[in-house]
């Protein structure tokens, strides 16, 4: 940056923390989150400043993240803009820039925001299952403990109308890159729950946990994601209201799995000679 726009730039700032600020000079320094006050006047937006001075960094980003998060429980996560999150949030564009750096950055926030508390609500269960079971919590329990939080989330009518449930039902529909890159990267939750799914089923092949937690998760997201059509399907004799009943089979169909049977797949029949290939 050359010397002149530099001196602006720190004159302009100078005179807004001066005229603007009826706290003192310091108090209004420490206030102001300072880098995006640089951020707008280089970005030419120094006439939303006073929305930047009203709230703090932590105020500023919350509401950023509430905006969004409701934007996205109404609409697509590409048809959103960030201009739309700008406007929704009452700030500029370099404090969403500031505090995320882009649209993909704020939904990966967003999305680890909403799962820390719903892991957190999985491993509360957990543990009162373990502390019931003196160290060791039964089958069903630690699949009660996975199933229900997010069940409940998205699925209770008290909760549907939440812009949190209606926005982790879009994330587990649209498998958008930011949040495929999470749900790949993290599953040290779940290793928690395979883990006591071991201690309950210690002569349970430990393929075959791996396999019943997998399918157990598909069961959730299935559910959650394609409701309605099993309601078509069963002519409206599956009961989507019920979420203590869809929890209660999902644990159940999930529990046999594990526990009932040898857990050894039946081989599939020899192809007969000279059989055309599928």
């Amino acid at each position: 940056m050359d010397v002149l726009p530099r001196c602006n730039l720190a004159a302009r700032l100078i005179s807004y923390i001066c005229l603007n600020g009826k706290r003192p000079i310091k108090q209004m320094y420490d206030f102001v989150p300072q880098r995006e006050i640089v951020l707008a006047l280089l970005h030419g937006t120094s006439s939303q400043l006073p929305e930047l001075a009203s709230m703090s960094s932590d105020q500023t980003k919350t509401a950023i993240l509430t905006a969004a998060e409701m934007l996205w429980a109404e609409r697509s996560f590409g048809e959103v803009t960030m201009r739309d999150i700008v406007a929704a949030a009452g700030v500029n564009l370099a404090a969403v820039n500031y505090h995320f750096g882009s649209k993909d950055e704020l939904l990966a926030d967003l999305f680890v925001s909403r799962t820390t508390v719903l892991n957190r609500e999985r491993f509360a269960e957990l543990k009162a299952a373990e502390l019931e079971g003196g160290g060791r919590a039964s089958v069903e329990a630690i699949l009660r403990a996975l199933v229900s939080p997010p069940l409940r989330w998205c699925l209770s009518p008290d909760q549907q109308r939440s812009a949190a449930a209606r926005f982790m039902t879009r994330a587990s529909v649209e498998t958008v890159p930011p949040i495929k890159k999470i749900v790949d990267r993290e599953f040290r939750h779940l290793q928690r729950f395979a883990t006591a799914l071991r201690l309950a089923l210690p002569h349970r092949d430990e393929v075959d946990i791996y396999w019943g937690l997998h399918f157990a998760l598909a069961m959730i997201r299935q559910t959650v994601t394609d409701s309605e059509r099993l309601k078509k399907l069963s002519g409206g004799l599956c009961d989507l209201n019920d979420v203590d009943d869809i929890i209660r089979r999902i644990v159940s169909t999930a529990h046999d799995a594990l526990v009932g049977g040898t857990g050894v797949p039946t081989p599939l029949p020899a192809r007969a000679s000279g059989a055309r290939k599928p």
